[in-house]
């Protein structure tokens, strides 16, 4: 196994969260509802319990009828978490802000229309952290759209680029005299995906492809007036950047017809579905979209003549192509793909009994090779795995520790090989572990357990688990630790 290890200096070592998923407190100090509240506490059919392994979740249809109403509480809990989080090395922390907290009904009408409380929230957090020598990572949006807004057509309507401007100015107003580093918005792939049990409620599933097509342009838009925002008004100077999934394909063998064939897949759009990565990148980095993907949806395209001036505006895409910083990927597994006689790119499944985690995902940790290595050629914009991890059985032992050495294997593993593509000249300034905390985790509720840290929801104790005593070990010593085996 490659132990070669050329982690840089300046190499950021991190956990992530989002707020839905670990604040709780859903109304509480004049947080407004989200769609993710709605959807919980209100589209839930009788009787269904959801706790099916490898069930197809439906709209309304959260694991044991489950919400996160509580979570994992980290809005009154989060002094003792950052004190785990020092205690842990952790050098930064990736949290997202609840837009709904900040402006309950998502649109800035005046100052009186901002939730002071819920913006002392953050405030406070940042102090805290910054007070433990952690480095704040905010995200201005993971998922939970402001219910008002929701009802609007949130990302179907275009007047959502507005209210996340406003949106982030509020924040930035207020946070940027300490917070230098930014993201705007987490994998817009998966909460505007045409699945819905893999697009979170978007209704796109019901949306023609233009629409869809449409929504995605409105939230690029949103990013380039946040970055824009951001810049104008941060008091200090601001390092952005945003959070996309990265749709990871691998080479099936050595052979060079092989690595082109996962090369091709991964930057290639071949399906009118979302799991791409240039459709949302090539706009952002290069101000336009890709031509294989325009190619596929020319029929959708030229039907529509709103989104056909769209996509082509100039101004539009002069917005969407603000500088950024740092491209973040969120990376947990990947497929393998071979050339076929054909040329074409082919996946090709894992063998009978290939490991997956407890969610069902395969480990295969040539995705934190491959995946930075293949974006990094196209865009060459500094890079950071923004989130990476896995869920699995975990509990608290009789002695009082949560041995979840799957989860320590599996992390080192990919960070072995993202370390190999750093010395293959990827320019990667950091990492963030998902999760910090075991957390709701969307549609599966608290059946999964993705965290560093071990939380019993009834009683919102937390216990270090076995993973994060080693991770403490690979941040002090920048990643060396990783050629100590698993001790």
């Amino acid at each position: 196994m490659e132990t070669c290890l050329n982690f840089p200096k300046n190499f950021v070592w991190g956990a992530a969260t989002s707020a839905y998923q670990v604040e709780g407190a859903w109304n509480a100090d004049g947080k407004g509802p989200s769609n993710w509240d709605d959807y919980c506490h209100n589209h839930i059919p009788a009787g269904s319990t959801g706790d099916i392994p490898g069930q197809v979740y439906t709209p309304g249809n959260v694991q044991a009828n489950q919400t996160g109403d509580f979570a994992a509480d980290q809005y009154h809990r989060f002094v003792e978490d950052v004190g785990l989080m020092k205690g842990l090395n952790l050098q930064a922390y990736r949290f997202s802000i609840a837009w709904s907290r900040v402006i309950p009904n998502g649109i800035y009408d005046g100052p009186s229309s901002v939730n002071q409380k819920g913006l002392d929230y953050y405030s406070r957090l940042v102090d805290a952290l910054l007070a433990a020598g952690i480095t704040p990572y905010p995200t201005l949006f993971h998922w939970d759209v402001p219910l008002a807004i929701w009802h609007k057509g949130a990302w179907h309507n275009r007047e959502i680029v507005k209210w996340f401007e406003d949106y982030t100015r509020v924040v930035v107003d207020r946070l940027s005299d300490r917070v230098k580093h930014w993201m705007t918005i987490n994998e817009p792939q998966i909460f505007l995906g045409p699945s819905e049990h893999e697009g979170l409620q978007t209704s796109n599933a019901r949306a023609s492809h233009a629409q869809r097509l449409l929504a995605a342009h409105h939230t690029l838009l949103a990013h380039g007036r946040s970055v824009a925002t951001i810049r104008e008004h941060a008091k200090l100077p601001p390092t952005i950047g945003w959070a996309p999934i990265g749709r990871v394909k691998v080479p099936a063998s050595d052979k060079p017809q092989d690595l082109d064939a996962a090369r091709k897949a991964t930057l290639g759009i071949y399906k009118k579905d979302f799991w791409t990565n240039t459709w949302f990148a090539d706009p952002i980095v290069f101000g336009h979209y890709p031509e294989d993907g325009l190619r596929l949806y020319h029929d959708d395209i030229s039907r529509n003549p709103h989104l056909r001036a769209a996509l082509s505006s100039a101004d539009d895409l002069r917005t969407i192509s603000q500088k950024i910083d740092f491209y973040g990927i969120n990376v947990y597994d990947a497929e393998r793909f071979r050339m076929n006689d054909k040329g074409e790119p082919e996946k090709v499944p894992f063998p009978d009994g290939h490991a997956r985690t407890a969610i069902g995902w395969f480990v295969e940790p040539e995705a934190l090779y491959w995946g930075p290595k293949f974006l990094f050629e196209r865009y060459k914009v500094p890079m950071m795995i923004t989130e990476n991890g896995m869920s699995s059985h975990d509990w608290v032992d009789l002695d009082g520790k949560v041995r979840d050495f799957a989860r320590l294997d599996y992390t080192r593993r990919y960070l072995l090989a993202l370390g190999r593509a750093i010395k293959d000249g990827v320019d990667m300034r950091g990492y963030f572990h998902w999760s910090l905390l075991d957390n709701f985790e969307w549609q599966c509720g608290y059946r999964e357990r993705f965290g560093l840290i071990h939380v019993d929801y009834a009683t919102q104790k937390r216990t270090i688990k076995e993973s994060a005593k080693w991770y403490a070990k690979v941040i002090s010593s920048n990643g060396e630790a990783l050629s100590n085996g698993l001790g």
